[in-house]
């Protein structure tokens, strides 16, 4: 061991070791163009970012971050961005664009069905002014299921899956072939101010497609579809949705739930404060026949409509078009479902519609202060009830199935 014996000598040695100990905590920044990419939409650039996430994954900086520069568009084939990773606060600045290859012969390696997947990485921290392009124009008329070059089906955009304490904030998702963003097996996420586009003649092209997750909320973005703007699949418990403005697009969905009798189940679902122009649906709860589980305890409330087809739905009879839907006796139970402070204006005579199993009954239904008003001045405009219980208050239209208070 040696010993400093003089005061100017011990201020030397702590300068000298300070710059050592900052370097363990000081966040370290791995910019693609550093691993080779080009970024000008034509060379494929998926080596340099598989090249760029296993440096910053493996680092053992506290911060490290992945930097996709602004002014690039980096052309990008389907890559997985393997965890778990070293940090847990792991940081993708995208200011750059991301682009995904315009005809669908030219994909290979999407067994996930995914063209950029995210699994096991807990501490994701995704932000930016950047965007992604799924390029998605052919694929949307090539029919669901289809495979091209005998791997791959329509994908989607962007896939987290396990990505616990995941946040996204920022960003810009365009033209997805399929959903644009996946969400399956994650806890503690927040999704926020984020704008998803695609055309309303885009089918599949769902915004946020969410499937056994819990404790997440998806909040003031601006989401634009050819399908649910946000859709609650099953395993999903404590949802919140809020500022959300969704249209063109099929509306905010729970579900469809127990396909194919499987089972099902969502519980605990706030969708508060959202703007619906022009949609197919408002809020809707979509549960198949034949299914089993629940759905229960959620709440829409502080909901505005605009010119919305079908405003208040629940069809426990749900058929998508590419199935043979034979009658069956079971079905995922509905209830205690709230609809508070729902405004605005509808397209079609049927402005409330339970439609519920004739085995299985809604139960629990509570309306209070709806008014949905004709987009046609002097349309009558009614609610449509079949096996659904509850109560109703200040609803305009009445609802007949549901007792007064």
């Amino acid at each position: 061991m040696v010993c400093w014996r003089t005061r100017d000598r011990a201020f030397i040695f702590v300068i000298c070791i300070t710059p050592f100990i900052l370097d363990k905590s000081l966040a370290a920044i791995f910019d693609v163009t550093s691993y080779g990419a080009v970024g000008d939409g034509m060379h494929d650039d998926t080596k340099a970012f598989k090249q760029a996430w296993t440096a910053t994954c493996s680092s053992k900086s506290r911060n490290p971050s992945m930097l996709i520069p602004s002014e690039k568009s980096f052309l990008i084939r389907p890559i997985t961005f393997q965890g778990p990773c070293k940090s847990s606060n792991i940081h993708l600045q995208l200011s750059g664009s991301i682009v995904a290859p315009e005809d669908p012969k030219e994909w290979r390696g999407c067994e996930n069905v995914s063209w950029i997947y995210f699994t096991g990485v807990f501490g994701l921290f995704i932000n930016g002014s950047g965007t992604i392009n799924g390029n998605g124009q052919r694929w949307w008329k090539i029919p669901s299921g289809i495979r091209v070059n005998g791997t791959c089906t329509k994908p989607t955009a962007v896939h987290f899956n396990y990505c616990n304490g995941l946040q996204l904030s920022g960003i810009k998702l365009v033209n997805s072939s399929r959903n644009h963003i996946s969400l399956t097996y994650s806890k503690g996420v927040t999704i926020s101010n984020i704008h998803i586009s695609a055309p309303k003649y885009s089918r599949n092209t769902d915004g946020i497609d969410i499937s056994n997750s819990s404790q997440l909320h998806i909040q003031d973005s601006t989401i634009q579809t050819g399908d649910d703007c946000i859709a609650i699949n099953t395993g999903c418990v404590d949802i919140h949705i809020s500022g959300i403005s969704c249209g063109p697009g099929h509306g905010i969905s729970v579900g469809s739930l127990g396909p194919d009798n499987t089972y099902a189940y969502v519980d605990n679902v706030y969708v508060t404060n959202c703007n619906l122009v022009g949609t197919q649906n408002g809020v809707r709860i979509k549960t198949w026949q034949g299914g089993s589980g629940y759905a229960r305890s959620i709440h829409f409330e502080d909901i505005h409509l605009k010119n919305v087809e079908n405003p208040i739905i629940i069809d426990q009879n749900y058929c998508n078009g590419d199935h043979s839907c034979q009658p069956q006796e079971s079905a995922v139970k509905v209830s205690y479902i709230t609809y508070k402070n729902i405004h605005g204006s509808t397209s079609s005579k049927a402005a409330i519609n339970l439609n519920c199993s004739n085995s299985t009954a809604c139960t629990n239904i509570d309306m209070e202060n709806i008014n949905i008003t004709p987009v046609v001045s002097g349309q009558k405009i009614f609610a449509i009830c079949n096996n659904a219980k509850g109560k109703a208050s200040s609803t305009s239209p009445p609802v007949p199935c549901l007792d007064k208070y």
